[in-house]
């Protein structure tokens, strides 16, 4: 019998290092389909990245490479687990940045060689797709908005391997315009949480700002216009105040929650969903989670949003997906670094964030 068959447990190893964040995990799924998160370690890298307002490839990279062994050390720990003990061992694959996906990718292949067991390769957006499962014990099929610095799209999620792209960006991912837009301003790095704050002394009907793509059919997001009459307002209001910078802030974050709102409710229409979930750091944002509770509640189905620790990068949702590939008799034969992966492999492809970018 091959190991994990038949057993009323399985436990994996998770690894993320797609981007910004060295994490590793350890999780186990029950035979009834429930988990238990026996360990989480995430290393974040924004000190690093912080003096260029963005990440920078060649350095994450090389923080990975540094930090990397200590982390999956640091969760067996944790986990109480040695490797001889697991079941499997869940690396993201893609989509994300190259040098940072090999720097994973590689280690788990050692310790999967090492420790004689399957290599399962993840799809970064299938562990966000995902998490609700785990977190929220959330049943298919559910809608998902996923916002993050690299991704907006809304996916149907109709179960393990089966997503439907309703609807994505064709620009600038929502994260990225919300670092954009703080950088112009001069805030702090990450972008979102300093929006967020600045905008909440500010008075969001005082700058007149685009919502792209409002009132009209589909489900795709724009964000670039939006982000260039900000720059244009800022600039014919220059020098600006701290007020003036509130304001701004103010009435982009109004604008994005507006679009956001009326977009995944245009989805919501599209399916008969058992929950809308919101996942990716943006989905922190209270302005844009009020709006989209309250869009949940016009279709009339509950909202859910995991734990913040399981919304941004983590290796949790990583371990999760490979459990679910174990539990599926669904393991990958060969496992490589994927900068570009659709999770919906019958969607239209994208390039980059969105349709007109580089990355997905």
């Amino acid at each position: 019998m091959e190991r994990g068959e038949g057993c009323a447990s399985l436990t994996v190893l998770g690894i993320e290092t797609s981007c910004d964040e060295t994490a590793a995990a350890v999780v186990s799924r029950h035979a009834d389909g429930s988990g238990a998160i026996l360990s989480s370690v995430v290393l974040s890298q924004v000190a690093a990245h912080q003096a260029f307002g963005g990440v920078v490839p060649e350095i994450a990279a090389r923080a990975h490479v540094e930090a990397l062994d200590e982390v999956v050390a640091a969760s067996l720990r944790q986990a109480e687990v040695s490797l001889a003990e697991l079941d499997g061992i869940a690396v993201t694959a893609g989509p994300g940045l190259i040098g940072c996906l090999l720097v994973g990718v590689t280690t788990a292949r050692a310790l999967a060689a090492a420790s004689g067991v399957p290599l399962l390769g993840v799809n970064h957006l299938e562990g966000h797709a995902l998490t609700p499962a785990l977190a929220e014990g959330a049943a298919f099929p559910y809608l998902l908005l996923l916002v993050s610095g690299g991704h907006t799209q809304l996916i149907g999620v109709d179960g393990f391997s089966r997503y439907r792209r309703l609807g994505s960006t064709i620009d600038d991912a929502l994260g990225e315009a919300f670092d954009k837009t703080a950088k112009l301003l001069g805030l702090g790095y990450p972008g979102g949480p300093e929006v967020e704050k600045a905008a909440a002394g500010g008075d969001a009907g005082r700058f007149d700002l685009p919502r792209p793509l409002l009132g009209t059919p589909g489900c795709d997001f724009s964000f670039s216009g939006l982000k260039t009459a900000l720059r244009l307002k800022a600039e014919a209001a220059a020098p600006l105040s701290e007020q003036d910078v509130a304001d701004l802030c103010a009435g982009f974050q109004a604008a994005v929650a507006e679009v956001v709102a009326e977009r995944t409710a245009h989805a919501l229409a599209e399916g008969e969903w058992t929950a809308l979930v919101a996942a990716g750091g943006v989905a922190a944002n209270k302005a844009i989670r009020r709006a989209l509770q309250e869009t949940a509640e016009r279709a009339g189905v509950p909202f859910l949003v995991p734990p913040p620790e399981l919304c941004t990068d983590n290796a949790v949702m990583i371990a999760w997906a490979g459990l679910m590939q174990l539990a599926e008799g669904a393991i990958t034969e060969e496992v490589v670094a994927r900068p570009r992966w659709p999770l919906d492999r019958d969607a239209e492809p994208l390039l980059g964030s969105g349709r007109l970018g580089a990355r997905v």
